[in-house]
């Protein structure tokens, strides 16, 4: 058995869950939004009080990497629609900050002209410093994504370390050339 799909999935109060069945999916709802996570093939699930649990059909390979997935995505929607999600992004680099104007985040990171990016609806961001992002929202793969975007603008430079990275992510420099002796 999976280690991981046996757990059930503790529902708190105020989130309402629904299990749709016919369009293979789980729809969870609470003040803070409403999110869907799909049910694979093979796999089952009950709501059984305050408590979803996933049991599977057959000990197939893919069945048995279903479970622990489908138990994981359940548990994400959960936890953001009560705590919700965070990335926080670090700008390195003499020069390089960010602005937030209205729905839009300027960036400058030492290319001929800032770049701007449209903040998505279903993410928030902040500017903490002029060097700091806080993304937050309630989906778990979109604030993921929207970080990735973000940093895919400038990737850290694996020689001086300027770019933009997530906090706390350690970069081992490369050395420069060593001159010719």
């Amino acid at each position: 058995m999976s280690r991981i799909g046996r757990k059930p999935v503790q529902i708190p109060q105020g989130v309402k869950v629904t299990i749709d069945e016919k369009g293979g999916r789980i729809l969870f709802e609470s003040p803070k939004g409403k999110l869907q996570t799909p049910i694979p093939p093979g796999i089952k699930v009950k709501l059984e009080g305050d408590k979803l649990i996933f049991s599977r059909e057959n000990d197939l390979k893919q069945t048995r990497a279903y479970h622990g997935l489908a138990r994981a995505l359940a548990n994400n929607a959960v936890i953001g629609l009560t705590k919700g999600f965070e990335k926080r992004l670090e700008v390195v680099g003499v020069g390089y900050r960010v602005d937030l104007k209205g729905k839009e985040l300027h960036l400058a990171l030492g290319y001929s002209h800032p770049v701007i990016y449209r903040i998505p609806d279903d993410v928030e961001i902040t500017v903490e410093k002029p060097n700091k992002i806080i993304i937050k929202g309630i989906d778990k793969q979109r604030v993921g994504a929207v970080a990735a975007e973000i940093r895919r603008f400038r990737e850290p430079d694996p020689y001086k370390g300027k770019g933009i990275r997530y906090e706390g992510e350690v970069l081992r420099l490369k050395p420069g050339k060593s001159g010719v002796r």
